[in-house]
């Protein structure tokens, strides 16, 4: 694709953003349709500056990642009534100088998860407590399941889990819980945490399905060892797809090409699509 005059501007905001495969998996969608669309990663400490810097530069939709996925919602324009209820945003839509947040990471969990079991009746511990993680709770209930939260910062885990109507419990007792379903939406796993577990491995037997949000690496070390537990896993790389399509969607009005974006996402991880 040549960028030119027209090229309209996308992009992800975070810190850090380094490691986002959503470049890839963007340039690709837009490259296979066609479309006069660049995606490129921000770096971004200072939120409110960067969204009038958005607004000035004319850019049309943005990713947003940790940490910014709540400091961006005061700076919105107008909220998706889901975003709002999640009280997290993960996806900028700007129009007319006007900035929209909406949230995909519920629909890309519930999608990634849906492929493995029924989420109608399924028990699930979910790990975390930020903005990833109320995103996931909360599809996770619209779908009919039961929920249990444990945290390693009380006073978030004990919020989250108020403002979802389900137990929350320390991340050091998660090892004495059985559900059907085990979800990670913590850092650890990632970067310089990528030798860390959250969970014991010899307690991975009380799952059926261990399902990690990290995707860099792709087989984290929970990964690893929910395989060798004999666990139905799931990588990151699913919810980020199924997620970047619905953003996808939202920006283009148009049909996400969802396997020339999971070719594009392996391709960048140096696998074999």
């Amino acid at each position: 694709m040549e960028i030119n005059g027209t090229t309209e501007l996308y992009g992800i905001m975070g810190n850090p953003v380094g490691h986002s495969l959503s470049p890839a998996m963007h340039n690709g969608a837009f490259g296979a349709l066609g479309l006069n669309k660049a995606y490129l990663p921000f770096v971004v400490q200072d939120v409110a500056r960067a969204m009038t810097g958005l607004r000035a530069l004319g850019v049309k939709g943005v990713s947003v990642t940790i940490p910014h996925k709540q400091a961006v919602i005061p700076h919105l324009d107008s909220i998706d009534p889901v975003a709002e209820k999640i009280g997290a945003v993960n996806t900028l839509v700007i129009s007319n100088n006007a900035i929209h947040g909406a949230n995909t990471d519920w629909i890309g969990a519930n999608r990634a998860l849906s492929e493995k079991i029924s989420l109608q009746g399924a028990s699930v511990l979910l790990l975390g407590a930020g903005g990833s993680a109320r995103a996931i709770g909360f599809g996770l209930l619209e779908a009919g399941a039961s929920l249990t939260i444990a945290s390693r910062t009380p006073e978030k885990g004990q919020a989250l889990a108020k403002l979802l109507a389900c137990p929350w419990l320390p991340l050091a007792e998660a090892d004495s819980v059985k559900a059907d379903i085990l979800i990670n939406a913590t850092s650890m796993g990632m970067g310089a945490q990528h030798d860390l577990l959250p969970i014991a491995s010899e307690a991975l037997v009380n799952f059926q399905v261990v399902m990690d949000i990290v995707y860099a690496p792709l087989k984290t070390r929970l990964f690893q060892a929910a395989e060798l537990a004999g666990c139905q896993t799931i990588n990151g790389l699913a919810m980020l797809l199924y997620q970047g399509a619905a953003q996808f969607e939202l920006w283009t009005g148009q049909q996400a090409p969802v396997e020339v974006m999971r070719q594009s996402l392996l391709t960048s991880l140096g696998c074999n699509p």
